[in-house]
């Protein structure tokens, strides 16, 4: 190989090696970048997909978004007062409970109903606090909250 041809293949190797720092490095930071981000900030759009899988496998035998059947309509549950869907006939305990729907108190009524408002007529639960946390976000999302 004379010097003129090493030269070449120094270029072309120096070109390759300069591509990879640039584009390589790009690549590297890209993905550092999407693992650090959290699996809410990533997934916001499939925690929500996830979320409805878990609703429609979960909490359709009963309910339904914009429909009352044995429970009540979910649309719009976030920041709804319980007992306040005109069209549905809940328990007197679930009447007066009061309650104010957040996050919090669907995650504890999901967990246990009677925890919360003891002699309720919903005898369901969601035990796994992950599949409770997806269906509060997605209703939630329905919501507007």
């Amino acid at each position: 190989m004379n010097k003129t041809e090493r030269g070449s293949y120094t270029s072309s190797f120096q070109s390759r090696s300069l591509k990879w720092s640039t584009g390589g490095w790009l690549a590297i930071a890209a993905l550092g970048g999407f693992l650090a981000v959290s699996p809410c900030q990533a997934g916001g759009q499939m925690g929500q997909q996830d979320g409805k899988a878990l609703f429609e496998k979960r909490c359709t035998g009963c309910h339904a978004l914009d429909a009352d059947h044995e429970g009540p309509r979910l649309r719009g549950v976030v920041g709804r007062m319980a007992g306040a869907v005109k069209t549905f006939k809940y328990s007197k305990p679930l009447q007066d409970s009061g309650i104010m729907w957040d996050d919090a108190k669907l995650d504890k009524w999901l967990n246990d109903t009677d925890s919360l408002v003891p002699d309720n007529d919903m005898s369901f639960r969601v035990p796994k606090q992950e599949e409770r946390a997806l269906i509060i976000d997605y209703l939630k999302s329905l919501s507007g909250k």
